[in-house]
C-alpha cells in the first residue's frame, strides 16, 4: 500500500482547521515560543532599564528594534528554533540562544549574559502560558461565547410571549413560554461569563525553587520581590509571590473548570434544542445544496447540535483532565504539567468548534407556533394544578368546604386526556367563589404561563 503524505491526526488540524485557526496564534508550539521570546526580551529590557546586574539602559531605538523583532516572530524564527533545539534538546534553552543571536545581530553582545539571567525555565514558561491562554480567551473563545449568548437572548426576546408546553420528566407539565426557557440558558451562561472574566492569570518569576536565591547571590541589595511583582504585572498578569519552581497552576484549574461548566450548560442547550426539533417545536431551515441524509432526501438532520454535543464532551475530557492534573506537582517540581499543558489548545479547540456549530444551528431554526399551540390544546389536564391550588385558597379564605382538592383533581386528570369541555364541567360544579370560578373558566393551557413573559426582564437588570 502506498503511504499517504504526512497527515494531521487531530481533526482540529485537519477537517476543522479553518474553524479553530485563531487559536494557532497562541495555543500552539509556535505561539508558545513567540510568547517565550516576548518574555525573555521584556526581561532584558527591564533589567537594563533599571540598571540591574550590571546592565545599562538601551536606547529607544534599540528597544524598539528588539521589541519589533519579538513581535514579528514568524516562520524564520520557528525554523531556527527547530535547528537549535535539535542540538540543545531543550526548548527554553533554544529560545535563549535565539534571543542571544538577535542581540548579536543588533550589536548588543555586551548584554548577552543578561539573557535568561536568574531565570529557571518555568519562570519563562508559566508567564508565556498565562499570556497565551489569556489572549486565546480574550480574542477567540470569549467573543464566540458572547455571540452565542447574544443569539439565544435575541431568540428569547423574539419568542418572549410564545406559549409552550413544559415537559418535566418528559411529561406534559405547567406551560411556559419558549422565550422564558431560552432566557434560562442566557442567565446561566452569563453567570459563567462573569466568573470567567474574574479569573486571575497568575505568574511567578522567582527562580529555581521560588526563593530568589540566585538573585540575591548576584545582587543582595535589590528588592527582588518588588522587581518580580513589577515585571509580572507589567506583562498584564497577576503576581503569585509564593510558589515552588513552578507557578502552582491553580488559576488554570479554575479557568478550565469554569469553561467546562459553561460547556456543560451549552451541552444542555444543544440536547434541549435537538429534542424540540424532534417534536416539531422548531423547524429547521434547509441549507441550499446540503444533504440531510445519504438515502432519505426528505430529512434535515440537526447535525449542528449533534456536532456541538460531541465537541463539548471532547473539550471537557481535556479541560477536566488539565484541571485535575495541573494542581499537583511532586515536591518542588515534576514534569507532568509540561506534557499536559501542550494540550490546552485541544481543549479550547473543541469548545470553539462547538460554539461555532451552536451559533450556526441557532441560525437555521424557526419556532413552529402552530405545533406549540396544538400541543397545548391537546393537554388541558395541565390546568389541574391551577384548579386545585385555587380551591385550596378558597377553602383557606372560607369560601369553600371542599376536602382534599388534590385528590379530586388527581381522580379527574391523572393518566387521562381531558378536554376543555371536561374542565368547564368540572369547574362549573365546584363550590368556590364566583370570582375564582370566572378566573378558572377563562384559563386555557396557552394562558396558564404565570409570569413567564415578565421574567425575561431579569436579563436586562
Amino acid at each position: 500500500m502506498t503511504p499517504l503524505p504526512p497527515q494531521p491526526i487531530s481533526p482540529l488540524d485537519g477537517r476543522y482547521r479553518a474553524a479553530v485557526a485563531g487559536l494557532g496564534d497562541t495555543l500552539s508550539e509556535a505561539g508558545l515560543n513567540k510568547a517565550r521570546v516576548h518574555v525573555e526580551v521584556e526581561w532584558l529590557i527591564y533589567l537594563t532599564s533599571h540598571s540591574l546586574l550590571g546592565g545599562t539602559p538601551l536606547s529607544e531605538e534599540q528597544i524598539t528594534t528588539l521589541r519589533a523583532w519579538a513581535a514579528g516572530f514568524g516562520q524564520a524564527e520557528i525554523d531556527t528554533l527547530a535547528e537549535i533545539e535539535a542540538t540543545t534538546q531543550h526548548d527554553v534553552k533554544a529560545v535563549e540562544y535565539l534571543v542571544r543571536a538577535q542581540l548579536s545581530a543588533q550589536g548588543l553582545d555586551a548584554i548577552a549574559e543578561l539573557t535568561h539571567v536568574c531565570c529557571t525555565s518555568e519562570d519563562i514558561n508559566n508567564l508565556s502560558y498565562a499570556l497565551t491562554v489569556q489572549q486565546a480567551v480574550a480574542d477567540v473563545w470569549r467573543p464566540r461565547f458572547e455571540r452565542v449568548i447574544a443569539e439565544i437572548a435575541r431568540q428569547a426576546e423574539e419568542y418572549r410571549e410564545l406559549p409552550m408546553m413544559s415537559r418535566t420528566h418528559g411529561q406534559p407539565a405547567t406551560p411556559t413560554t419558549l422565550g422564558k426557557e431560552l432566557a434560562v440558558f442566557v442567565h446561566r451562561l452569563e453567570r459563567q461569563l462573569n466568573q470567567i472574566a474574574d479569573i486571575e492569570y497568575l505568574g511567578k518569576f522567582s527562580g529555581a525553587t521560588g526563593t530568589f536565591a540566585a538573585h540575591l547571590a548576584a545582587d543582595p541589595d535589590t528588592d527582588w520581590l518588588q522587581v518580580s511583582q513589577e515585571f509580572v504585572e507589567g506583562l498584564g498578569l497577576d503576581w503569585n509571590p509564593l510558589t515552588t519552581q513552578i507557578e502552582s497552576h491553580d488559576w488554570q484549574a479554575e479557568l478550565y473548570t469554569r469553561i467546562a461548566h459553561a460547556n456543560r450548560i451549552l451541552h444542555n442547550l444543544a440536547t434541549d434544542i435537538w429534542s424540540y426539533i424532534s417534536i416539531g417545536y422548531f423547524r429547521q431551515i434547509p441549507v441550499a445544496g446540503a444533504t440531510g441524509s445519504s438515502t432519505m432526501p426528505h430529512k434535515v438532520n440537526p447535525i449542528r447540535f449533534e456536532n456541538a454535543e460531541a465537541n463539548l464532551e471532547l473539550s471537557n475530557a481535556i479541560l477536566d483532565s488539565l484541571a485535575a492534573t495541573l494542581v499537583t506537582s511532586r515536591w518542588q517540581r515534576d514534569l507532568t504539567d509540561s506534557s499536559a499543558q501542550r494540550n490546552i489548545g485541544v481543549g479550547f479547540g473543541h469548545s470553539v468548534l462547538a460554539l461555532d456549530n451552536i451559533l450556526k444551528g441557532l441560525g437555521q431554526i424557526d419556532a413552529a407556533p402552530e405545533v406549540l399551540a396544538a400541543d397545548l390544546d391537546a393537554n388541558w389536564e395541565v390546568l389541574g394544578e391551577a384548579i386545585q391550588t385555587v380551591i385550596r385558597a378558597e377553602v383557606a379564605s372560607g369560601r369553600s368546604t371542599i376536602s382534599d382538592p388534590y385528590a379530586a383533581l388527581k381522580e379527574l386528570t391523572r393518566g387521562r386526556r381531558i378536554g376543555q369541555a371536561d374542565l368547564i364541567e368540572f369547574v362549573e360544579g365546584l363550590e368556590i367563589g364566583a370570582e375564582a370560578k370566572a378566573r378558572l373558566l377563562a384559563l386555557t393551557p396557552a394562558t396558564y404561563i404565570g409570569d413567564a413573559v415578565r421574567l425575561l426582564d431579569v436579563l436586562k437588570r
